[in-house]
Order: structure tokens, then C-alpha cells, then sequence
């Protein structure tokens, strides 16, 4: 992979969350509870931190499977051997499609932190909780929220 590529967007991420000039300085090992103020500064910056770190790895795994497919090219002379290039390169290209998707819902978070209404349900306007967030930071529904949604989901997906 060529290191220009990833200082450059190690670089982009870091000017665009702060990180160089973060709002707060987290504690060593910190980590959000359920005590604590709900979406105080302390964890909004690790959740900030948090996103912006996924983002960044999944934009290296985005640049280093272009390199790969541009290296693998199709210049086999086997087709047994082209097939399974081909077959690779789908499959490399769907996973960076739905990496693609998972960063727009990672900025889309990141906006959240910015407006002041990350950790809160995009419907209800009730917290969604640390531990939820914590295990996916992507949320924007409560858990209740949620359920409903994928409820309506399988009901249409019926039809």
C-alpha cells in the first residue's frame, strides 16, 4: 500500500476530529459508564475518538484493497487461475461496499456528536445507553426504537 495514501488520510482524519487539538484529554484507559453524566465531554470525545478510528482503518482496508485488485490484475493465462482472481476481486469489492456504507453511518454519527444529540433515539429522543453504544457506536435508535424497525422490516419484507 502506498504510505503516501495512508499518512494522508491518517492526516485528513485527524484534522477533521480534533484529535490533534481534542476538546478534552481522555484518562488513560477510559471508558464511559453508566454512572457518569449521560453524554458528558469526557464521553462524547471517547466516542468521537472511537469513530474516528474504525473510520480510519476502514479507509486503509479501502486503499489497500485497491492496490491489491490493480497488483492482481487479470493478466492470467490460466483460466482456472482468472476465474479465481475475479471470483477474489467480487468478493473483496462487495466487502468494501458495505465498508463503504458503514463509513456514511460513521460520519452520520460523527455529525450527531457535532449537533449535540449523539446517544439520544433518532425517534424517541430517549438515551440509547453506553452499553449499547459502546457496542455499536453507529446506533441511532434506542433499543425499543430499534426492535420496532426491524419488526416493520420483516412485516414489508413479506409482502
Amino acid at each position: 500500500m502506498n504510505s503516501i495514501n495512508k499518512d494522508k488520510i491518517n492526516e485528513e482524519t485527524a484534522n477533521k476530529s480534533g484529535i490533534l487539538g481534542s476538546r478534552i484529554v481522555l484518562p488513560d484507559n477510559y471508558t464511559p459508564k453508566e454512572i457518569e453524566e449521560y453524554m458528558n465531554e469526557a464521553q462524547l470525545e471517547f466516542f468521537r475518538q472511537k469513530l474516528l478510528i474504525w473510520k480510519k482503518e476502514l479507509l486503509n482496508e479501502a486503499l489497500d484493497t485497491k492496490d491489491n485488485l490493480s497488483e492482481d490484475g487479470l493478466q492470467r493465462p490460466d483460466i482456472a487461475d482468472r476465474a479465481q482472481v475475479e471470483s477474489n476481486a467480487a468478493i473483496q469489492l462487495r466487502t468494501r461496499d458495505r465498508e463503504r456504507k458503514l463509513i456514511s453511518k460513521i460520519d452520520s454519527a460523527l455529525r450527531r456528536i457535532d449537533l449535540g444529540t449523539y446517544g439520544y433515539c433518532e425517534e424517541t429522543d430517549e438515551p440509547i445507553g453506553i452499553k449499547r453504544l459502546i457496542a455499536r457506536p453507529i446506533a441511532s435508535l434506542c433499543l425499543d426504537a430499534q426492535e420496532r424497525h426491524e419488526k416493520m422490516e420483516r412485516i414489508h419484507k413479506d409482502d
